[in-house]
């Protein structure tokens, strides 16, 4: 009787057990060193029929930041970093004021790719669904100035996160989609070189 209890409350707990928390989600996207891969960014605006759409490649540094290089339409690369956001003139790394909201929505960027879930705390209210290798986190605005700017953010992924959708209060959305990045390689001296600068 006394293993037959046990056995029961064991099944009852098991789901609990090993539900996918916020927690988990957090030291999962923050366990690669270095993350590359291609990324497609649609921009749908309400004034036009097509969305805009760019494409390039990113690599994503633990302690370093953040490099988003632009190749099409046009090409332009940026660093992001906790310092701020830095746009590649020639050979050198030119900083861009840090108070507007494309500087803001920039951060917050990072903060999901890192799993800073601590940092999402401050200013969402954060809903997950799913597990590890399939999972949709929903973010909704707390402060005034992110109501005032974003609806709703929903991030999807599995070991990385592969789909980010922001929604405008004004009725545009973005979506980015970053579906074949990898955790294998390290950054090439070329990119150990952007951070550094």
């Amino acid at each position: 009787m006394k293993r037959l209890c046990t056995w029961l409350l064991l099944c009852c707990l098991s789901p609990l057990a090993q539900a996918f928390d916020l927690q988990q989600l957090s030291e999962q996207l923050a366990r690669p060193e270095v993350i590359h891969g291609p990324f497609v960014q649609e921009k749908h605006l309400r004034a036009l029929p097509q969305p805009l759409i760019s494409k390039g490649r990113f690599v994503l540094a633990k302690n370093h930041g953040l490099l988003w290089l632009l190749q099409t339409p046009l090409q332009q690369d940026y660093r992001i970093t906790a310092q701020g956001i830095a746009r590649r003139d020639g050979n050198a790394w030119q900083m861009l004021p840090n108070k507007s909201a494309g500087a803001e929505q920039n951060r917050l960027f990072l903060a999901v790719l890192q799993g800073d879930s601590s940092g999402l705390l401050r200013d969402f209210e954060l809903s997950l669904a799913g597990e590890p290798q399939q999972w949709k986190l929903t973010l909704t605005p707390r402060s005034v100035l992110l109501k005032q700017v974003f609806n709703q953010i929903n991030i999807e992924g599995g070991e990385l996160v592969q789909r980010i959708e922001l929604m405008e209060t004004q009725g545009d959305r973005t979506v980015l989609r970053m579906q074949d990045s990898v955790a294998t390689q390290p950054l090439s001296e070329a990119e150990q070189h952007d951070f550094a600068k």
